[in-house]
């Protein structure tokens, strides 16, 4: 019999984050072959009146791929698989795998040709054009990742995706109407003090819609506006290779300095193109059930009294005008245990050491959203 609660995270994804209608068409891909979700994604969308169409992948079958591929191969790839997204109304991707590193050792310059095909189709089409969201699904590689047994991380995944996000998006508008009114924004803690500019930039909810889990509003800085120092406490996993004890210096908007566990790798990312060097998002995470960084950014940019800041390709809903071939989601968590820290808006303290002090924004600490 299957688990009640991966039917109820099915119906969600179908009814709530993309919202499939009469007559629509999603596409259900599927990375790691996780065939009860994606069984039970295909009867709600048919229940919906829709059409679900599977694409199942493997990592490891695309670490053999994508090792020896040619630029023509590649772009065949992405324009034979941007054909069918190209007829989807909808979009669910279910990303999972035994080994978050498997691609780890497949060469940097396949990697950077895998940005430049198959992720720009997803930010061109999927992104642009269907109603989308992606999602983890739970196994014993996550669970030693956020260093809990199997059962009790199973526990923790169905409580945090079967969260109540209408709840969540309601108490998410009045962070909203005040980013979307302020100009200077200054962050402090740890080795870190920097400020930005995010005036006239809008700000949008995330409640649920795009992420499971998810958990954030984001804006982005004014492109030339970030000067300082941030050190980021969280492993940052990017192309198969965590990189920890990341900083980041900017002058005038610019990367001008970066060091990490591996400072010459990550200039390398940083050298992608132009835009890689500029930070395309800045976002105020808020999920209460997540507590602890579990190198898997689609719950880790979630973590309550987290914020990330992120070098790459901003998003057209709040668009700076940097344009890049990589997106990295990098967090800072600025509660206590973590060393704490403040954000400050316009001059005047909004958070402190994760918890919100305004009093309209109070209903996004962690008490009030479970």
């Amino acid at each position: 019999m299957r688990d009640p609660r991966i039917q109820q995270l099915a119906k969600n994804l179908i009814t709530y984050s993309v919202n499939l209608q009469h007559g629509e068409k999603v596409l259900i891909e599927n990375f790691g072959l996780q065939k009860e979700l994606v069984n039970a994604l295909v009867q709600e969308a048919y229940a919906a009146g829709g059409y679900p169409f599977v694409l199942l992948k493997d990592h490891s079958v695309m670490r053999a791929q994508y090792t020896q591929a040619s630029d023509e191969q590649m772009e065949m790839i992405a324009k034979h698989e941007g054909e069918l997204m190209s007829q989807m109304d909808a979009y669910i991707g279910l990303r999972s795998g035994d080994n978050i590193n498997e691609m780890s050792d497949v060469p940097s310059e396949k990697m950077a040709l895998y940005e430049k095909t198959i992720f720009a189709m997803h930010r061109k089409i999927r992104i642009k054009k269907t109603k989308w969201c992606v999602l983890r699904y739970p196994n014993a590689s996550m669970a030693q990742s956020a260093s809990m047994s199997t059962e009790a991380f199973e526990d923790f995944y169905f409580e945090v995706c079967n969260l109540d996000y209408g709840k969540m998006d309601e108490a998410m508008t009045a962070l909203k109407d005040l980013m979307d009114k302020t100009d200077k924004v200054r962050i402090t803690g740890p080795g870190t003090d920097l400020s930005f500019s995010i005036k006239d930039i809008p700000s949008i909810k995330c409640s649920g819609q795009n992420n499971i889990p998810d958990g954030e509003v984001f804006t982005a800085p004014v492109k030339d506006s970030v000067n300082g120092t941030i050190s980021y406490n969280t492993p940052s996993p990017y192309n198969g290779f965590t990189f920890e004890n990341v900083q980041l210096t900017f002058e005038n908007g610019k990367i001008v300095k970066a060091t990490a566990n591996d400072s010459e790798r990550i200039n390398k990312i940083f050298d992608t193109d132009e835009g890689s060097r500029y930070v395309g998002e800045f976002a105020i995470g808020v999920n209460p059930f997540i507590k602890h960084p579990m190198k898997d950014i689609l719950f880790d940019e979630k973590i309550d009294g987290s914020f990330h800041f992120t070098p790459g390709q901003a998003y057209e809903e709040a668009y700076n005008g940097n344009e890049s071939n990589i997106h990295w989601d990098m967090v800072m968590i600025q509660r206590p245990d973590y060393g704490g820290g403040e954000i400050y808006f316009d001059d005047v303290l909004i958070r402190k050491d994760g918890v919100f002090v305004l009093p309209e924004l109070e209903q996004l600490n962690p008490e009030n959203l479970k």
